[in-house]
């Protein structure tokens, strides 16, 4: 999985890099946060293990932007871990299905 274009994808559909100093995502994760509805965002969190590159998608309610990465959310509405190959399929699908 080449990790460094989905960032690129993300950057060009303005998603923002969250700094993150919580105990909510591991140390070494880039995550990347884009509101969709009041309060409501839609997180990758790009993990890299030393075997696999493992990417996290989820929508999840915060009480505002800066919250994320220092609470948990609120609620979690959408979960999808991409561990492989055949699932980048999928995320570049809904990547091109959330841009209408």
């Amino acid at each position: 999985m080449d990790c460094q274009k989905i960032i690129k994808t993300l950057k060009n559909k303005d998603f923002v890099k969250v700094s993150h100093t919580g105990k909510c995502f591991e140390n070494a994760a880039a995550v990347y946060a884009k509101e969709i509805k009041e309060n409501i965002f839609l997180l990758f969190i790009i993990l890299k293990d030393i075997d696999i590159e493992n990417v996290q998608a989820l929508i999840a309610h915060f009480d505002s932007f800066g919250s994320i990465g220092l609470k948990e959310p609120e609620q979690i509405m959408f979960y999808l871990s991409i561990k492989d190959k055949n699932d980048l399929h999928y995320f570049e699908q809904y990547l091109t299905t959330s841009n209408n």
